[in-house]
């Protein structure tokens, strides 16, 4: 079958129907093609097709194959694409390609309206065939240099702008396409039962013809494709349970496309890595980053600067006019807001007049406020992760790209920066009134062309300097986009000098491993889920490169064996923590050789991760039944020793109580905020947030609103983003100091 065979067509029509092919004996078709050779036999009967018109007997078995395959998987989708190619070729009455899609899903429902819709008399219409007739074709992870030029003729015979703006109305189809759950149960012989669930988006064939979609409009992006396929990546990566990424193929296509759209593909790549947790994919990410970076001769963190895009903000503010109103964007505390006017008249919301006149630029405005909030969040974040790198930037640069930039401005003034002068001299600064100034809020020269800016970081300052940049903040009340002045500092104990090569500070905890895993992703670390099964817990750390350093840095965990304790796909529910190491090469390095910045921006991220995934967070666990051997952990965490987090908590939490309502009936106490409330005294935890009652430390259940809204915090100054318990906590304090006006049932029984 891989020669060339001199059969007739009758000969192979007799082939097919010995492989259970005969379409006139419906009752022994069958798709189970294995161990026959179907698809070989098939490219037997194109090399014939290229010799001569095929009859009308095989031509008309071909298209009974065709409908026979299409919906299937595997190699019967293979073998119905090459009948739809070989049908294709032979084209119908009117010399046009034959092209056929798969009916189950929207896409291929609308693909098929659009191919029955077309006018055989357009010239084009042979150009659309195909065009389309190319799109099942794409297979591979990208596409051939073959599949490349015939795809871009026919666009080029369709014309870019028609196969553009056809082309947005199918991805907006996609991004549109509900997923939608099906449970199903098997009941085997003995009676049992067996649950499961599918979750349905794409059939296979058309999610092929999806991403040949994405790789025909790959060249002709323009700024909404780009944000259609940056959310349809989002979607396509979304984690499904028991099965993975939603459809990983046409996700790693929209990421190729977008990667090949210069500085608003990296801005966009830059855009949707935070919402990707697989390890695998942000890593191609970041080498399509790298590779977009060599073309322009300059560093990966340097492009991600220069993607960055101010949306026209100026100072956090656009203005826009439509006919009598003004729009005013403004992007504040990560928050991007709308406002409208007529005159010096606000208006609660967009004119009704305008959704008809200007439907369009009102979309544009919208996308705008969107797009600028998530650039904000992704900028912010990436700003908290490079501590780590210690990275120096020239002053022009940073001028250009950071302190005069429309968004990324927002984030740089309040922040403080190291200035290294020429002469290896430096000084800390932030810019505020106009102005570079010090701690004590005196003057300091501006840089020049030739001073590097460094992210200051308090590990870098004596102790007097960091309290003095916290009373410079909460005095003028700047608030921080990210923990810079109030930052953990983690500095080398002299237990962890003994062990020399790991530190067991982080040890002999128990998280939820699904929680710890989403953490481990949004901070750069790398980590595979332990499951219950063969080896299931090969790899039982979680790492960190440092580039920066040339250092890896893991953080040990081991499954917790208990009966029951994995969900469906035999993924373990807890892991308990154990060793930090750092390796170079995969050799222990010694921790006093470990850069203190680095050390202690490592150690943050893994109390940050017990902090938030630990079972002692969680005040409903131990009601729920936990797991019995670690009930004495549980309640040692609740209400144990504080983290170094924590402990930062407690110093806000000393200078912010006595200025609140809660001030006159609440005192920190060691490591519990005291509130005395109508009927009981309460103490809140530090560090869990969790209660205790006096007088016999009686534990109450209070779980905070899923909703992330907390009770009168919204108009309280915190000088940094992004400590959900410290609200927590103010919250709770408020509740229970007026405890006689409290009505929920579940907290009154408790009471």
């Amino acid at each position: 079958m891989r020669t060339t065979l001199s059969l007739s067509e009758a000969d192979y029509l007799r082939l097919f129907a010995s492989y259970g092919l005969d379409f006139a004996n419906p009752d022994k078709l069958t798709l189970n093609f294995y161990p026959f050779p179907v698809l070989l036999t098939l490219n037997q009967v194109a090399k014939l097709a290229k010799r001569g018109p095929l009859g009308e007997d095989m031509l008309a078995f071909l298209r009974q194959l065709r409908e026979f395959t299409a919906g299937q998987t595997g190699d019967q989708l293979k073998v119905h694409l090459k009948t739809q190619e070989m049908l294709g070729q032979a084209a119908g009455d009117d010399n046009l390609p034959v092209v056929v899609f798969a009916d189950g899903d929207p896409l291929g429902r609308s693909l098929t309206q659009f191919v029955t819709g077309l006018d055989r008399a357009d010239p084009r219409t042979g150009a659309w065939l195909s065009l389309l007739q190319r799109w099942p074709k794409a297979t591979g992870a990208q596409p051939t240099a073959k599949l490349r030029q015939e795809m871009d003729a026919a666009v080029a015979a369709v014309g870019p702008d028609e196969v553009r703006e056809q082309g947005r109305s199918w991805l907006k189809l996609l991004t549109d396409t509900p997923v939608t759950e099906k449970q199903h149960v098997v009941t085997y012989d003995n009676g049992r039962d067996y649950h499961y669930s599918s979750w349905d988006f794409l059939t296979e064939a058309n999610a092929t013809v999806a991403k040949g979609l994405v790789w025909a409009l790959q060249p002709l992006a323009d700024a909404g494709i780009i944000e259609q396929l940056t959310v349809l990546t989002a979607k396509c990566f979304r984690k499904i349970p028991g099965k993975g990424p939603l459809a990983a193929g046409l996700g790693n296509a929209c990421l190729l496309a977008l990667s090949q759209n210069g500085l608003p593909g990296v801005a966009a790549l830059a855009r949707v890595r935070s919402k990707i947790r697989q390890t695998n994919t942000q890593e191609l990410i970041a080498r399509y980053i790298e590779q977009e970076s060599v073309k322009l001769g300059v560093s990966p963190a340097e492009i991600e600067d220069m993607a960055v895009p101010d949306f026209g903000l100026e100072n956090g503010r656009l203005s826009e006019e439509f006919a009598d109103y003004t729009a005013t964007l403004t992007l504040r505390d990560g928050k991007a807001d709308v406002q409208w006017h007529k005159a010096d008249k606000a208006l609660k919301s967009a004119p009704t007049a305008l959704k008809a006149t200007h439907a369009d630029e009102l979309k544009e405005l919208k996308a705008a406020q969107t797009q600028a909030q998530q650039t904000y969040t992704t900028q912010r974040d990436r700003l908290d992760r490079s501590f780590v790198e210690e990275r120096r930037i020239p002053w022009p640069w940073f001028e250009q790209y950071y302190f005069r930039h429309g968004l990324l401005s927002l984030l740089a003034h309040p922040l403080i920066w190291r200035l290294h002068r020429p002469d290896g001299s430096s000084q800390d600064a932030i810019f505020q009134a106009d102005a570079w100034q010090d701690a004590q809020g005196q003057p300091v020269p501006a840089p020049t062309a030739d001073t590097y800016l460094q992210l200051w970081h308090p590990v870098l300052a004596h102790t007097d300097e960091v309290l003095a940049w916290r009373r410079l903040l909460e005095g003028r009340q700047v608030r921080q986009p990210l923990k810079q002045a109030f930052r953990e500092v983690y500095l080398l104990t002299p237990p962890e000098e003994r062990t020399l090569t790991y530190s067991n500070r982080m040890a002999a905890h128990l998280l939820k491993q699904h929680q710890f895993n989403s953490l481990a992703k949004l901070r750069g670390w790398r980590y595979s889920l332990l499951g219950a099964y063969d080896k299931g817990y090969d790899s039982e750390t979680a790492r960190l490169p440092l580039p920066a350093h040339n250092l890896t840095a893991e953080f040990w965990v081991s499954e917790v064996y208990a009966d029951g304790e994995w969900n469906d796909t035999g993924i373990y529910n807890y892991v308990s923590t154990d060793q930090v190491r750092f390796t170079r090469e995969n050799e222990p390095v010694p921790l006093p050789d470990v850069s203190p910045l680095a050390f202690s921006e490592v150690m943050r991220d893994v109390d940050l991760f017990v902090g938030v995934a630990s079972v002692g967070n969680d005040p409903q666990w131990r009601d729920n039944g936990g797991l019995a051997q670690f009930r004495t952990y549980w309640e040692s965490y609740s209400f144990g020793d504080l983290s170094e987090v924590a402990k930062t908590r407690k110093l806000a939490l000393e200078r912010l109580v006595p200025r609140l309502k809660i001030g006159k009936v609440s005192e920190i106490k060691g490591n519990f905020l005291e509130v005395k409330g109508h009927r009981h005294v309460y103490k809140i935890h530090l560090g869990s947030g969790n209660i205790l009652m006096a007088p016999n430390d009686q534990y109450l259940c209070i779980v905070p609103d899923r909703s992330g809204k907390t009770l009168g915090t919204t108009d309280v100054f915190l000088p940094f983003e992004g400590d959900a318990v410290l609200s927590i906590i103010l919250s709770k304090a408020l509740l229970l100091m007026d405890d006689d006006k409290i009505t929920d049932e579940t907290i009154l029984r408790q009471l």
